[in-house]
């Protein structure tokens, strides 16, 4: 009987420890100390990330996004639609003087849903950690255990509600293409320009996030598919407010055509 009731107990305890563990907040992104875009790409490279491209959003100098990769990134992306999970960004702004970097586990977790690998997302944060030094938490949190089937709202769009901008596309036209991360179950990744009026939403609802930016289109079976805008900037801004959302409530549909004129 003593047998039972110490099975119980630790069945119990462990449930516990587990729903803490689902409800616990992870952050979006992480602080590093301020160094500027040059050092800090040297840095991202010496730490064993590939650099795919530095780019200004809405054409915003002092804003750099630098987008990398490495192995363990590729690998746990190279499953079916998980390519969006292939990439991390890291922010240098020259005239706030910060440094911001996504966390692997939160964008891990919510793009390779039920196929997230915590390896990667550890040994990636390490990293970031080894490149640009102590990271520590902003408040731009979600619950862990409620990253994969996030939405904003009821009627809002999940993940797996991308939207399908082509079928037989080719690519992304070289005068919209920031990189093409090609991936080893034969998808690719794509970091497009959209333009000054697709990307001023950033100035409306926080510049301190752009590295929601580049937007990312995933080529996969013939097909050109991009997150829901609805989806993305919602879970890119996890502090929004709906007051804050409807002052860009015309942000999604122009960044879809913005996306679509980009595909061939």
């Amino acid at each position: 009987m003593r047998n039972m009731f110490s099975k119980i107990a630790l069945a119990v305890t462990l449930f516990v420890f587990a729903s803490a563990a689902a409800n616990a907040n992870e952050a979006a992104y992480l602080k590093a100390p301020y160094a500027d875009a040059n050092k800090v790409t040297s840095k991202l490279k010496s730490a064993g990330f590939q650099v795919l491209t530095t780019y200004s959003p809405a054409k915003k100098a002092n804003l750099k996004v630098i987008v990398v990769t490495n192995s363990a990134l590729k690998s746990a992306a190279s499953k079916k639609l998980r390519g969006f999970a292939a990439i991390q960004k890291v922010l240098v702004d020259s005239k706030a003087k910060t440094v911001l970097t996504t966390n692997p586990t939160y964008w891990l977790k919510a793009f390779l849903q039920k196929d997230y690998n915590a390896g990667a997302a550890a040994s990636t944060k390490k990293a970031l950690s080894k490149a640009l030094g102590k990271l520590t938490p902003t408040k731009d949190a979600l619950p862990a255990g409620k990253l994969a089937g996030y939405h904003f709202m009821l009627g809002m769009p999940y993940y797996e509600d991308m939207e399908l901008l082509k079928k037989g596309a080719k690519g992304i036209k070289s005068s919209k293409k920031l990189f093409a991360l090609k991936l080893s179950n034969g998808s690719t990744l794509y970091g497009v320009k959209m333009g000054k009026a697709a990307e001023s939403f950033i100035s409306t609802i926080g510049e301190d996030k752009a590295l929601v930016l580049p937007y990312t289109v995933l080529i996969e079976g013939g097909n050109a598919y991009a997150l829901a805008p609805k989806y993305y900037l919602a879970i890119s801004y996890p502090l929004l407010t709906m007051g804050q959302f409807m002052k860009i409530s015309g942000a999604p549909d122009t960044i879809i055509r913005a996306l679509k004129k980009a595909v061939q």
